[in-house]
């Protein structure tokens, strides 16, 4: 069967039914809608779908499409739930449950037939969070259920009825600034926290911090610290805010200044807000709050000999000093009595490379995003040469760009079935990548498929990464049946601890007597140079379109590009690196 995913955005929804779909052995195509119908036209044309799924939609599909073509539309919300703003809407009014609906498209925005629905408890927790999670799952068990009934003689999708017990929903407006407002001498710490968390990624909460008008992101509850409320009471050495409220307070994570136009950029709460903050301010080191949260990105819990590391940054964005914060603590860990080193990631992302943001808002770009290269290969070569301790990379969550090559300085890399992996840079303005990846990632699948992977740009699962020998398992079941899976492994080799590390030490020697670790480091970074100071480097255009959602030049994935992929010829190592381990 062949399926075209129409989407506004190669988002983590629309990258998971890709990989879902094309693991199942459908016949998959990408389309990026960005309203030029005639690029939709010629898309539908040259692919020719039985089926048409749109994981992630902006704006509505021409009505001479799903007229013509069965196509099937994601809607994050229980049955009945219609707008723009579903999610936004239960998180902020603290609904216990909610759900994913698949319906046809019709005239009427989410009014269609429905082909599949299912519902979940919801966690107050941010709206990325909740959508990366048990929205997606929620949306890929509608997606089967859906492929099921297409194949069910005589099944027609039932309407949507609001006399029937299911439909819990209903027509909501887009949620505007006017709603998210918080009156802070008012608001208790829950509601702040469902604003907040309901506003999550985008729009974020317009508020003002020392007279800055900025919006409001990544907040969790603070158990100790008081004051008068609205007050910013301490700061956190990660760059959060503490803010008072009239039941207690708030760590504020991250900041985004409102401009004129727009373009701010979105930043540690302490980045943003600058020298307005009162040189007095307490630095506080708080215990006891939830996990995750913004303050305290890096943590190492013991069970025995095994340490695990979790490194919770917000995006997976990993800037120069959060990197040299997760090097010095790997270090730690490495010089202690743990035999084991579990490198656990975030809840929300395991890692998704170099700090784009922090890049962009930084005097210098080019200079930094040195620094921040430079700091991602220490790290790594930090890992890759600790060779006392046996590391297992536990892949709970997705990861991309120079955040899918890190775990591969691990000894073992475990992942989750259904997580997504991007572990190509090409699409951010052809960028060649660096943290050693000429080096770790053909000795793991072989320099043509990781030409194939690099130069491909497409995602691929966990469960596909193990097939091919990136990952060496992949592990079916949620995040906590992973944890205890991962756990277990981790302690059966600190039993082989001995033997495993005598083995390391020697492959180590002779892959450094092959090619040393330093060469490889040369070659991707002299590359790395050319994409960060060439005066016409395209990385630095699509960096900010990236940085300020505008459209970026070129994409990745459509049509056409699915198509190129089928002849794409095997490229031979580059001259600097032959010889070498490939």
């Amino acid at each position: 069967m062949r399926v075209l995913l129409v989407s506004s955005a190669f988002n983590s929804m629309t990258q998971r039914f890709f990989v879902e779909l094309s693991d199942a052995g459908y016949e998959v195509a990408v389309e990026i809608y960005g309203g030029d119908e005639q690029r939709l036209d010629e898309a539908f044309a040259a692919f020719r779908p039985d089926l048409t799924i749109a994981p992630f939609l902006t704006r509505a599909i021409p009505d001479r499409i799903w007229r013509q073509h069965l196509t099937l539309i994601v809607h994050p919300g229980i049955e009945g739930d219609r707008g723009a703003s579903a999610l936004d809407w239960a998180i902020q009014e603290r609904w216990d449950r909610w759900g994913v609906t698949l319906l046809q498209a019709e005239a009427e925005m989410d009014a269609g037939p429905i082909w599949a629905t299912r519902t979940f408890p919801l966690r107050q927790a941010p709206k990325s969070s909740v959508y990366r999670r048990e929205a997606i799952d929620a949306a890929i068990a509608c997606l089967w259920e859906a492929l099921a009934n297409l194949q069910t003689p005589g099944f027609r999708p039932r309407p949507l009825d609001y006399a029937a017990p299911t439909a819990l929903g209903r027509l909501r407006p887009s949620m505007k600034q006017a709603d998210r407002c918080i009156d802070w001498n008012r608001c208790g710490t829950a509601e702040i926290l469902a604003r907040i968390h309901a506003a999550d990624g985008v729009p974020g909460v317009l508020d003002a911090i020392y007279g800055l008008p900025v919006f409001l992101h990544a907040a969790c509850a603070e158990p100790d610290l008081r004051g008068a409320p609205g007050q910013v009471i301490a700061q956190s050495e990660s760059g959060a805010i503490c803010r008072a409220t009239v039941d207690g307070a708030v760590w504020i994570g991250r900041l985004k200044p409102k401009l004129e136009g727009g373009g701010g950029i979105k930043r540690s709460a302490v980045d943003v807000l600058g020298d307005r903050i009162p040189a007095d301010l307490p630095v506080a080191a708080p215990a006891g709050l939830a996990h995750p949260n913004p303050v305290e990105e890096v943590r190492v819990e013991r069970a025995g000999t095994v340490a695990t590391l979790h490194f919770d940054f917000h995006n997976g964005a990993m800037s120069t000093v959060q990197c040299r914060r997760l090097q010095a603590a790997f270090r730690q860990a490495a010089e202690s009595s743990a035999k084991v080193i579990v490198l656990a990631g975030g809840d929300d992302h395991w890692s998704n490379g170099i700090h784009l943001n922090a890049i962009e808002a930084s005097a210098d770009p080019a200079a930094e995003s040195w620094a921040n290269i430079v700091a991602m290969d220490d790290l790594v070569r930090e890992i890759i040469t600790a060779t006392d301790t046996i590391v297992v990379a536990a892949l709970g969550r997705n990861a991309g760009a120079g955040g899918a090559i890190l775990p591969l300085a691990a000894d073992f890399v475990l992942v989750r079935d259904s997580i997504v992996l991007n572990p190509h840079y090409r699409t951010m303005g052809w960028l060649y990548g660096s943290e050693y990846w000429t080096y770790l990632l053909p000795r793991r699948v072989g320099w043509e498929r990781a030409v194939q992977l690099t130069e491909g740009c497409l995602p691929i699962s966990g469960r596909r990464a193990a097939e091919i020998g990136l990952a060496d398992e992949a592990i079916r079941g949620d995040a906590e049946h992973f944890a205890r899976t991962v756990q277990a492994f981790a302690a059966g080799q600190a039993e082989r601890h001995a033997a495993l590390t005598d083995r390391k030490r020697l492959q180590r020697a002779e892959d450094e007597d092959r090619r040393p670790l330093d060469a490889y480091r040369r070659h991707e970074l002299t590359q790395m140079d050319r994409n960060f100071h060439q005066s016409d480097a395209p990385y630095h255009r699509a960096r900010s379109a990236f940085v300020h959602k505008r459209p970026a030049c070129w994409s990745p994935v459509s049509v056409r590009m699915l198509a190129a992929l089928d002849r794409l010829e095997t490229i031979a190592p580059p001259e600097a690196l032959r010889g070498s381990a490939f």
